[in-house]
């Protein structure tokens, strides 16, 4: 299983799968990341995090922590 949080700059990926339960994947959704979406990895901070990402045409810093909940391939 690969997650957004391993991903390597320039890489696309598409979502298969959100994991965790409740606010925090409704909150991951909401942000435009759903089962299906292609997901470009823009930037990723010196220390790891946040990762910038483009989802649906507009740029989005996730936290490692959200990142991992995000299984792509």
């Amino acid at each position: 299983m690969k997650t957004l949080k391993s991903a390597k700059i320039g890489e696309t990926f598409k979502v298969v799968k959100l994991h965790g339960e409740g606010a925090i994947k409704r909150r991951i959704m909401d942000m435009g990341i759903t089962k299906g979406t292609s997901v470009f990895v823009r930037k990723v901070a010196p220390l790891g995090d946040p990762i910038e990402v483009t989802v649906r045409g507009y740029e989005l810093s996730l936290r490692k922590a959200d990142a991992d909940m995000i299984e792509v391939e």
